[in-house]
């Protein structure tokens, strides 16, 4: 692997990963602003974007080489409900960085998890990364329970990362390599019987 030049189409059962299109912006827009997005990824405070300004980022990210952002859709509704980014690329290290962000529309349906793990094995199976890495605001406990279900490991923490409403909150930072991916694919915090 040389870049993120090609934009897949992942599809799982529930979710489907798609390169942004600029329409995509007021959806986003939407996303951006909503009071649960903005508190837990420190947001809160910062000016909005502007729509113009979200059609020119989303209009723009499929000729990116050095990031993969793509669309997160509800396959039940049809919508666009968030996004996942794999960017701060580290070419000889096979290394990047992680995020996702996923609106009301998109919650507590099992739909982040399932489109982490599409992502996560893209990265690993398709584009040979060997390490992914993660920061996570302590205020949310909801999502590192499932980047830790996924198999993302805590590697430390950076403290008082964030100020928040007055107080001092602390980032995780978290990662999964490569071996452990080929280990459990995904299912590293699900205990069966």
């Amino acid at each position: 692997m040389s870049d993120f030049s090609h934009k897949p189409t992942l599809t799982g059962d529930k979710v489907i990963l798609r390169p942004f299109r600029e329409g995509d912006a007021e959806t986003m827009a939407a996303i951006l602003d909503d009071p649960e997005v903005l508190r837990l990824t420190g947001s809160a405070g910062q000016p909005p974007f502007t729509l113009a300004r979200l059609r020119e980022w989303y209009g723009t990210r499929g000729a990116r080489t050095d990031r993969l952002d793509l669309g997160l859709v509800d396959r039940a509704s049809g919508r666009l409900v968030g996004e996942l980014v794999l960017n701060e690329w580290d070419e000889p290290n096979r290394s990047c960085s992680f995020r996702v962000l996923i609106g009301p529309a998109g919650r507590d349906r099992g739909l982040g998890s399932e489109a982490i793990r599409l992502l996560l094995a893209y990265g690993f199976e398709q584009l040979g990364l060997h390490r992914v890495h993660l920061g996570v605001y302590a205020i949310n406990p909801r999502a590192i329970r499932v980047y830790e279900r996924v198999g993302f490991v805590r590697e430390g923490v950076e403290r008082q990362a964030l100020l928040h409403e007055g107080a001092w909150i602390d980032s995780i930072r978290m990662a999964i390599l490569a071996p452990e991916w080929a280990e459990h694919r995904g299912r590293a915090g699900i205990h069966t019987p």
